[in-house]
This record gives C-alpha cells, structure tokens and sequence, in this order.
C-alpha cells in the first residue's frame, strides 16, 4: 500500500519496517516488559497452590484479585499521564516500580508476596495504558499503517509473553520459585534500559502529545475540555465494546488459572521424551501470535476499505474463543476418567484462542487511539484496559471450579456464554458503527 505524502511528512523516518523509528523502541521495551509480567504470571498459581499451601478456592480469588489490579489501575495510570507526569515519564517510573515489585517477590514469605504483587500493580498501572498511547502518537490522525503498527507492537508484547514463560517458568518449577521472581525482575531492567537509550526516536509521539490541549490539574472543565456529542458517542462506542472484550478475557486469560492447573493436574507432561512445564503452556499463545502477527498486519492492509469493521472483528474474537472451549470438552471428559491427555489438545485449543486475540486486542488498541478525544486518549485507554481487568477476575474466579465441578460443564459454560456473545455483538454491528461515527 502507497503511504500518502502527507502521512509520509508527518510521521518521521520509516526505518522500522515501513513504520516510525519510535515502534521499534516500544517494540522492545514493551517486550521486555511483557517478558517480566508473563514470565511470573506463567507460575504464580502454581506457587500459591504448591508452594504457599493455597486452597483451589484461595488462589483462584487471590490470582484474580491480583490479575485484574493489574488492568484496573491503568485508568489511573493514564489519569494521571494525562493531567501530570507525561507519558514518557509515567512509563519509566511504572518500569522502576514493577522491577522493584519482581525483585521483592524474591524474597520468600507472604509479606514480601503481597508487597511485591502490590508494586507490579502500582507500576503496570502507570506503564500499560501510556506506552499504548506513545504507539498510537507515532502516526499522524487517519495514517492507515496504525492497525499495522500495532500488530507489530503486539508480536513485541508477544515475543516477550512467549520467552517469559519459558525462561523464568523453568527456573521457577525446576530451580526455586524465589529465582523464577528474581529473573522476571532482571527482564524489566532490561526493558527500562532500551526504554531511555530510545527516547530520541520517541520524540515526535513526545511532541504531537506535548501539542494536545490538556485538561485543568483542578478538574474543572473549561471550554477547552468541553465535550462534544459526537465526543460522548464515540466514548459510549468504548463502553459498549469494553463490555463484550471483558468477556472475551475471561475466557481467554484462563490460560494462567484454569488451564494452568488443567496442565498441571491432567495433562502427560512427558512428550517425545522431553520433560514438560504446566507454566510453558502460558507461552503457546504467545508463540501462536508471533507467528500470526505478521499475517494479520498484511491481511489488515491488504484489505484496506474492505475490512470487517473493528466491532465485527470483535465478534469473531468471541466466536474463536468460544470454539476453543468446545474443543477442550471432550479432553476434560477424558482427563477426568484418569487418563493423562496429550498436550496437543491444550496446543490447538491455544491455536483457535489466538485466531480471535488479534482480532479483538491490537484492534481494540487502535482503536481506542482513533475514537478517544485527543486530550482524553490516555484515560480512555485505561477504560479500555478495565476489560482486561474484568476478564481476568472472571478468569480468577473460574478456576474456583476446577476441582469442585466436571471439567466438561467447566468448560462448556465457558463457550456458552462466549459464543452467545459473539452472536450478540454481530446483530449489533450497525448501531454500535453509528456510534463510532465513522471510524472503522
């Protein structure tokens, strides 16, 4: 596809595969960041159900608990970029915050566990939404390549999701838990270090932010932070989506609770002679993205005009993932019969989950960044991020079950409720599309 000349001019060299310098400092510092944050989360129910003694019950609440502070707090995070700190520096500061939270969770003993898990909290909350919204500052308003640049941000987000798991999983569940916490720590250094060394290909995203009208400190809206009606439309549009994207995470992100323990307890962790992790499941779908990522950057592209529209790309999500969970019903039934089953069921079932991700997660990023209003984008972001935070308590609170109810009823619930809000959403494409006003 032809760049026009005059996103060519405003959005500085194209050196990153067709895209501004600036992604690939994002890319890599989200990665890292990803690398911190999937590689704890890979074993983080496995250590509270082994290692700290948790019940079923206690560490499905408190993974829940703890998963979806983790999405919650953005909004705040991108409150205050926005009012505040910036969103460069709202970025770095979360960065020092979550290593220092990985680094505590080092320590062995409950404080330390809920100090730690606290920092990341705190940290992802000021780091997520904003390193998002620098993405999205890259492009000048109605660059076509922005659906493609953030499907490369997201095989960064990815590649880090996929090392993660393997790396600090294995030392955790094959060394010590306490040095599983302390590698994922040394992953965000990383990522805080490529951050800074990479500020200078930010600087046109730091200066189209710098040049927005910003809202009063005080809190007082003046004329310059009035809203406009098409304004509240397209924030109602966010609203509507978030709802059924929260859904969409409750069952995906069952990858780190439900079927976390689903490997651990009923899956053959011995295949073609190699000794498996249950936390290395975490990275399937990631590695599934990384590979799917580039496909649906060109498919988005090459589309162009001809495209679903990002809500019917969100009821495919839904669809995807509900089928998934189909798939996983008959090898719920057998696990439970006593047989070991093939990790390959959980390896498929990753497959179809991912074909709906990167409908729904890079598309509903960009387009957070196309329908927020300017002054307002890293707040609206972080409403975004409240779905992954409903999506992954539900995700908590769903691996409750996992020894109290039959896997295949666990399951089926599951795809339910996911493949009857996909059809739901499809039937209400034109009147969500009129909200957007336009906006695909």
């Amino acid at each position: 596809m032809t760049v026009p000349p005059t996103t060519a001019a405003t959005s500085g060299d194209t050196s990153f595969f067709g895209h501004p310098r600036g992604l690939s400092t994002l890319f890599f510092t989200e990665m890292w960041e990803r690398f911190s944050y999937y590689g704890m989360r890979g074993f983080l129910i496995l250590y509270m159900t082994k290692a700290l003694g948790f019940t079923d019950q206690h560490a499905g609440l408190s993974y829940g608990n703890y998963v979806s502070s983790v999405w919650f707090t953005p909004i705040l995070g991108g409150l205050i970029a926005d009012r505040w700190l910036g969103h460069y520096r709202s970025v770095l500061i979360g960065g020092a915050i979550i290593a220092l939270g990985h680094f505590t969770l080092a320590f062995p003993g409950l404080p330390f566990f809920y100090a730690g898990l606290t920092l990341i909290v705190i940290g992802t909350g000021l780091l997520k939404p904003n390193i998002s919204t620098l993405v999205g500052s890259l492009y000048a308003p109605g660059d076509e390549r922005r659906d493609a640049g953030f499907s490369i941000f997201y095989m960064g987000i990815n590649l880090g999701a996929f090392l993660g798991p393997l790396i600090a999983g294995k030392l955790a569940e094959g060394v010590d838990w306490q040095v599983g916490f302390a590698c994922a720590g040394v992953g965000m250094v990383l990522g805080l270090v490529q951050y800074v060394l990479g500020r200078g290909r930010l600087q046109p995203a730091i200066d189209r932010l710098a040049a927005r009208p910003r809202p009063a400190a005080g809190g007082a809206p003046g004329a310059a932070t009035a809203l406009t009606r098409e304004d509240w439309r397209r924030i109602a549009a966010v609203v509507v989506l978030f709802v059924f994207a929260s859904l969409f995470w409750g069952a995906y992100e069952q990858a780190g609770s439900t079927l976390n323990l689903f490997a651990d307890r009923y899956v053959n962790l011995q295949f073609l002679g190699i000794k498996l992790y249950a936390s290395w499941f975490v990275s399937i779908q990631a590695a599934f993205v990384i590979l799917l990522s580039p496909l649906f950057a060109w498919l988005w592209i090459r589309l162009g005009a001809r495209q679903p529209s990002s809500p019917a790309k969100f009821a495919f999500a839904l669809v995807f993932v509900g089928l998934a969970f189909v798939l996983l019903m008959p090898a719920g039934a057998l696990a439970q019969t006593g047989v070991k089953v093939s990790p390959l069921w959980l390896v498929a079932a990753y497959f179809i989950q991912e074909l709906g991700e990167l409908c729904l997660s890079p598309v509903g990023l960009s387009l957070v960044t196309k329908l927020a209003p300017v002054r307002l984008v890293g707040l609206l972001m972080g409403v975004f991020f409240l779905s992954n935070s409903a999506g992954n308590w539900l995700a908590g609170w769903s691996a409750r079950f996992i020894s109290t109810m039959p896997l295949v009823q666990l399951f089926g619930t599951t795809a339910a409720v996911t493949l009857g809000a996909g059809v739901v959403l499809f039937v209400l494409l034109k009147p969500i599309r009129g909200l957007m006003g336009g906006v695909r």
